[in-house]
């Protein structure tokens, strides 16, 4: 799980300072009030006065664990009190055998492996979490080209229809220079069969690039039309890199600290444009398990509001994607993670199962 440096908040928090504030995190998440010094002396099973309690609360807010909303006695987390929390004060709790079940169930009744099977992933985390559920798409390393066929259109347009080795099947419309017959798209569908079935995406484009530096004396005509009719269809940004689904977004407006309207415009902008987000999940496909970014620990102010719990899925021991929640920082931590952990496991092998 990623961690946070929380700057000795260790050392600096007694067991009695720890359970009072485990104790307000757990009532603010679960209630969304400010968490006042009777309803601490309640829920921490602590024997302690009122006084006391408000004493351990104001060394608390002195060190920046919590904070007073101004219109109220009572206190909340901050951002770094929800980051000891998650890291020092969380204990997790595992998935119910039948929410296990239930998970594997909806993967395996998803036939196909590709962009339909993300977006079941997504609708699934959205729905068990009432939150936004994202899942990139699978690394493009991941599946290989197993067969490709053109369909002639009109104005020097065709259709390429490629099946994957996931099973998926993309359907790709390309602009051609010239007018290419029925049977002259036949014939490079057949080349291109020959030279690149079992190959991925980015395979292809390179052994493209290898093959047009060839002489043109060194090709038949079928190969030259072959290879321009490729360019079309496997011609793709470089920038592409990682894609994702989201589902859910409107969840979001069901919680009272992100329900400002302005708030929510810039954080579906943020959905929609997706330059940040993408930029986040590329980070993750890099690291180590679950991370966790609260708050303005993403590093995109689009996020500040919200927290963002992720986990990578892997085929054959390599990571190819990342899927996960993003809600408001005051998420159910103890459940969301274990949600997210199991899924992207379960992903991972609902992937190499289908291989």
């Amino acid at each position: 799980m990623a961690r946070t440096n929380t700057d000795g908040a260790d050392e600096a928090l007694n067991e009695r300072a720890q359970l009072l504030l485990k104790a307000l995190i757990e009532n603010y998440i679960r209630e969304g009030q400010p968490v006042g010094s009777r309803t601490l002396s309640r829920d921490s099973g602590l024997s302690l006065s009122s006084a006391t309690i408000r004493n351990v609360m104001s060394d608390l807010e002195a060190l920046g664990f919590v904070c007073s909303p101004h219109t109220s006695a009572g206190r909340i987390p901050t951002q770094k009190g929800y980051r000891f929390f998650v890291d020092t004060l969380l204990k997790l709790k595992p998935l119910a055998s039948g929410e296990v079940e239930e998970i594997e169930r909806r993967l395996e009744n998803e036939g196909a492996a590709g962009r339909s099977l993300v977006q079941s992933v997504s609708h699934m985390l959205s729905s068990v979490t009432q939150m936004a559920g994202l899942v990139t798409l699978p690394n493009a390393n991941y599946v290989s080209l197993t067969q490709i066929e053109f369909i002639a259109l009109s104005d020097n347009r065709a259709l390429a229809i490629m099946v994957m080795s996931n099973r998926e099947v993309q359907n790709r419309i390309i602009q051609l220079d010239r007018y290419c017959s029925p049977d002259e798209l036949r014939r490079a569908a057949n080349y291109l069969n020959e030279a690149f079935a079992g190959h991925s995406l980015p395979e292809v484009r390179e052994m493209l690039v290898a093959q047009l530096k060839d002489t043109q004396q060194h090709m038949n005509h079928v190969m030259q039309d072959a290879i321009q009719v490729a360019q079309k269809v496997f011609d793709r940004p470089e920038g592409a890199g990682v894609e994702y689904v989201i589902a859910g977004e409107t969840n979001l407006m069901g919680f009272a600290e992100l329900s400002n309207v302005e708030r929510l415009r810039r954080l579906f902008e943020a959905f929609n444009e997706k330059h940040d987000i993408l930029r986040l999940l590329d980070s993750c496909l890099h690291a180590e398990g679950i991370q966790i970014f609260i708050g303005q620990e993403s590093g995109y102010r689009i996020l500040d509001d919200v927290s963002v719990v992720t986990a990578p899925y892997m085929v054959d021991n390599q990571v190819i994607g990342v899927l996960g929640i993003i809600g408001p920082t005051r998420m159910a931590y103890e459940r969301v993670i274990p949600i997210v952990e199991v899924t992207a496991k379960l992903l991972g092998s609902a992937l190499n199962s289908r291989k």
